[in-house]
C-alpha cells in the first residue's frame, strides 16, 4: 500500500520545503515538490501542517523497578503515550538487575518486557552496575552482536561507580565504539545532606531539592569530564542537565575539543522548585530536582545557541496516590521520576518554536535528528531522506490546546504540566508508514514496534 503526504511544509534539520512525501513498504520512497498519486494510493492531506521526522525520545524508563516500586508504564502504555505525542522511537534506559549480574542479563529481561507490547520502534541503553574483567569482556559483544551502542553509568544510587571503575568503563567503551551516558550527582554529598535533614526532621518535599543542590550535579559533571579526558577523550553524553553551572562546565570541555553532548528535559525548562512548596509537591520528586527559575533561562540559552544537543523526557512514572502512600510525606521514601513522554513534542514546540526562540529545523534537531545520529539510528530514523523509515509526524502549528491528564494515554494518574496552554499539536503520527495517531484517536497496536539494532557510535554523522 502506498501513501502520499501532500500539501504540507516538510521540515528537516536543514530547512523547510514545499514538498510531498510518497511512502511505500514502510519507507520514504520519494520526496519531491509535487508527486502525482496512483489510483491505489492513500492520500494524507497535510495542508497547513509541518511534516517532520517522528520524535526520538532517547531517555525513558518503562517498567523499571527502583526498589521502592516499579514504574506503572510498561512498553505498551509508555509507547502508546509516545506515539500520541508525535514520538516514533524511544531508547529506554534499562534498570539495575541483581547484584553482580552480567550486561546481557538485563538485556534479556528488557527484550522480554518489550516484545509484543511496543507500539513504536524501540532500543535500549545498556546499564553498568559494576566493573570487573567479565563485564569489560562483554562490552564488545553487546555493541557488535546485540546492537547496544550506548551504556549508562551512575555517580549516585545503589550501583554507583567509583572513579577507577569509571575510568575502566570509559576506556573500554571508547575502544568498542560505544557512547557513555552519565547520571552525574555527587553521591557522598547527597547522602550527607539527606542524613542531616532527616535528623533535623526536614523531610518535606522542598528538602529533596535542597539535599541535591546544583553543586552536587556540577561537581559530578566536572569530575566525569576530567575522567573522560584521562580515558583518551572518551565520548560522553550527560543526561537530564538541570542547571546553568553544569552547562558552563560542558561548554568549556567542548571548547577544548572534548567529545561531549548534552541532554535536558522539558521539566527543567518549564517547571521550577516552587512546585515543592505546593500541597501536591510529591508529584514533582525527581533527580536531579527542579531548580530555581534562573536556571531555566540559562538552559534555554543552551537550547538556542547549540550548547544543548537533545531534549528527552526521563519518563518514569509512579502514581501520585502511590507516592503519598509509600512516603507519608517523607521525600526519602518517595520514588523518583516524572511522566512526560506524550507532552515533550508539543511543549517544546509551544515554548520553543511558537515563541520564536528556535526555528522548526532546530526543533527537529533537538527532538529527532541529533538523537538518531548520536545513538546509531541515522539515517534510518530521525530523517526524511528517501530510504528512511516512514516515521513521520504532522504538526499543526496553529492548533491550540490545554494539557489535561484525562486526555493523555500513559498509565499514571497525573501530569506535571496540567493546565499548560499549547500552541502546536501533532495531528497525525506514522510509524513505518502506519498511522498510529490521527486527530485525537490512537490507532496503533501492541507488537507493531520493533527492536532496533543500533550501529556503533561515531561522530561522522554529526559533522
Amino acid at each position: 500500500m502506498k501513501c502520499l503526504i501532500q500539501g504540507g511544509t516538510v521540515v528537516d534539520e536543514w530547512g523547510e520545503y514545499r514538498q510531498d512525501l510518497l511512502l511505500e513498504d514502510g519507507k520514504i520512497a520519494r520526496r519531491e515538490s509535487h508527486i502525482t498519486p496512483d489510483d491505489d494510493t492513500e492520500i494524507i492531506d497535510a495542508s497547513g501542517c509541518l511534516v517532520m521526522p517522528g520524535g526520538i525520545d532517547a531517555h525513558t524508563h518503562f517498567n523499571i523497578d527502583v526498589g521502592l516500586a516499579r514504574s506503572c508504564d510498561d512498553f505498551f502504555t509508555g509507547t502508546r503515550a509516545a506515539a500520541c505525542g508525535g514520538t516514533t522511537t524511544i531508547i529506554d534506559h534499562m534498570g539495575f538487575g541483581p547484584k553482580g549480574c552480567s550486561l546481557h542479563h538485563q538485556l534479556e529481561k528488557y527484550h522480554e518486557y518489550a516484545a509484543g507490547k511496543a507500539v513504536i520502534d524501540y532500543a535500549f541503553h545498556g546499564v553498568i552496575q559494576h566493573i570487573d574483567a567479565d563485564i569489560l569482556s562483554e562490552m564488545a559483544s553487546m555493541v557488535v552482536d546485540e546492537g547496544i551502542s550506548s551504556f549508562k553509568i551512575y555517580l549516585t544510587y545503589q550501583y554507583k561507580l567509583d572513579d577507577t571503575a569509571i575510568l575502566k568503563a570509559l576506556s573500554e567503551l571508547k575502544r568498542v565504539g560505544a557512547l557513555v551516558t552519565v547520571h552525574p550527582e555527587n553521591d557522598a554529598a547527597i547522602r550527607y545532606r539527606v542524613e542531616q535533614f532527616v535528623q533535623e526532621g526536614k523531610t518535606q518535599a522542598i528538602w529533596h531539592a535542597r539535599s541535591r543542590p546544583i553543586a552536587c550535579e556540577t561537581e559530578a559533571i566536572s569530575r566525569v569530564v576530567h575522567l573522560a579526558q584521562l580515558a583518551g577523550n572518551a565520548p560522553l553524553y550527560i543526561v537530564h542537565l538541570s542547571n546553568g553551572a553544569g552547562l558552563d562546565v560542558l561548554r568549556a570541555a567542548r571548547h577544548k575539543g572534548q567529545p561531549v553532548w548534552v541532554e535536558t528535559c522539558p521539566q527543567y525548562l518549564l517547571l521550577d522548585e516552587d512546585e515543592y512548596r505546593q500541597p501536591d509537591a510529591l508529584k514533582f520528586i525527581l533527580s536531579p530536582p527542579l531548580r530555581d527559575k534562573a536556571q531555566q533561562e540559562q538552559l534555554w540559552e543552551g537550547i538556542c545557541d547549540g550548547a544543548i544537543d537533545t531534549v528527552a523526557t526521563d519518563h518514569c512514572t509512579f502514581p501520585y496516590s502511590q507516592r503519598v502512600a509509600l512516603s507519608n510525606g517523607d521525600f526519602t521514601r518517595c520514588p523518583n521520576g516524572l511522566p512526560g513522554v506524550e507532552n515533550r513534542m508539543s511543549l517544546m514546540f509551544t515554548e520553543g518554536v511558537a515563541t520564536g526562540r528556535i526555528t522548526p529545523s532546530r526543533f527537529v534537531e533537538l527532538c529527532s535528528s541529533t538523537p538518531a545520529k548520536l545513538f546509531g539510528l541515522w539515517p534510518q530514523k530521525g530523517s526524511l531522506q528517501e530510504g528512511a523509515d516512514a516515521d513521520i509526524v504532522l504538526f499543526d502549528p496553529n492548533r491550540t490546546g490545554i494539557v489535561r491528564h484525562e486526555s493523555l494515554h500513559d498509565n499514571v494518574d497525573y501530569s506535571p504540566y496540567e493546565g499548560m496552554a499549547l500552541r502546536g499539536i501533532p495531528v497525525v503520527t506514522l510509524s513505518r508508514g502506519e498511522v498510529v495517531w490521527r486527530d485525537g484517536v490512537f490507532t496503533g497496536y501492541a507488537g507493531h514496534g520493533r527492536f532496533l539494532h543500533r550501529k556503533p557510535f561515531t561522530t561522522r554523522n554529526l559533522k
